[in-house]
């Protein structure tokens, strides 16, 4: 038994690795004729490839769910089509039994995208990011369609490049009164944060105060600047939610949350990290179901064709919902799991009918 098992493994696994492999290829090919757009100033062609592998770990979470559906089918099905599930079963191997021996190679490769997703790609991202922000805006320019923007209070601040470690490059603020006045504007070319005290040293700062019939500059060589910004919460900022851990998301939510900010999208995308594994484990599911039901005795390419059907009505389905949620004001948890509530039960039902 333990070689049947570690042979319908192997097989499953392989065949969804080779799908994955597949499916990063294109969406490299993809996002490099995408990058090739931004090439300017610094940014180059070696550097738009060597962005692409930085940010390579956060597509394999993407991806997986659908590979490792797509990756289901083509190997069970490959069984299928040689009769070694006829042969199993008539053994005395149930599909239920087949099915749990599947379900445990998906969810080791399921805990490697976990690790992947939340200790490798959130600071991969966040080192190509930052370089990308840097080589094409430059580090001392004042206005630029780069970088990022955050709220505190009643101070709107925009940084044209976050590096890693606590460095910023083109600190902007525009500070307002309780009436949303103007009274204050600074440009720093640089920021450095301390964490002997937890406070920014700014440099190189250019000073606008507004008053109601005048305006005074100044000039400071370095300038202290205190707020509740820390290198872990702009790691966070400069990524989009669906790149960040979720510890990460939980964090940025509850700053959010004190700065009288909505942060719903960012829980939404915190249980849709903590429901992958069960997202996988659906699709899985169904794809077992298909080789033992309807997709029994078809071609690999009707297979495959009904795999990358489901995945995207189930990537449609979540991609709804998701937002709907936030629109219509109910709970993002139950929106991001009822598409996988539905795969599973199609799995089951069809499943029993076996």
């Amino acid at each position: 038994m333990k070689i049947l098992r570690n042979y319908i493994a192997i097989q499953v696994v392989s065949a969804t690795l080779l799908v994955l492999l597949v499916i990063l290829s294109l969406d490299f090919l993809g996002t490099l004729l995408e990058e090739l757009n931004d090439i300017e100033n610094d940014y180059t062609f070696t550097e738009a490839l060597l962005y692409l592998l930085l940010i390579m770990p956060g597509k394999i979470r993407l991806w997986l769910p659908f590979a490792a559906m797509v990756g289901c089918l083509v190997g069970l099905g490959s069984l299928a089509n040689n009769s070694e599930l006829t042969v199993m079963r008539a053994a005395g191997i149930s599909s239920r039994r087949i099915a749990l021996i599947i379900f445990v190679p998906t969810l080791l490769l399921t805990g490697v995208a976990i690790v992947l997703n939340e200790y490798v790609a959130p600071r991969t991202e966040q080192v190509a990011q930052a370089r990308k922000s840097l080589l094409q805006s430059g580090k001392t320019t004042v206005s630029s369609r780069f970088g990022v923007w955050n709220k505190e209070g009643n101070t709107y601040m925009h940084f044209n490049s976050v590096q890693p470690g606590g460095l910023l490059y083109g600190v902007v603020q525009y500070q307002f009164d309780r009436k949303r006045v103007l009274k204050r504007a600074l440009f720093a070319e640089t920021a450095t944060y301390s964490t002997s005290d937890d406070t920014w040293l700014m440099e190189k700062v250019s000073e606008t105060a507004f008053e109601e019939d005048r305006t005074t500059s100044f000039f400071h060589a370095s300038m202290p600047w205190q707020n509740e910004l820390t290198p872990e919460l702009l790691d966070i900022l400069i990524l989009d939610p669906e790149q960040l851990s979720s510890k990460a998301l939980l964090e940025y939510s509850k700053y959010r949350t004190e700065q009288g900010l909505n942060a719903d999208y960012y829980m939404m995308e915190f249980w849709r990290k903590m429901f992958q594994p069960l997202s996988i484990l659906s699709l899985v599911l169904v794809a077992i179901s298909f080789v033992f039901g309807p997709l029994r005795e078809v071609t690999m390419g009707h297979r495959v064709f009904a795999g990358v059907l489901v995945g995207i009505l189930f990537w449609t389905m979540q991609e709804l919902l998701g937002p709907a949620s936030l629109v219509y004001n109910f709970t993002t948890w139950a929106a991001v799991l009822m598409p996988i509530v539905l795969c599973t039960l199609l799995g089951i039902v069809l499943l029993r009918r076996v």
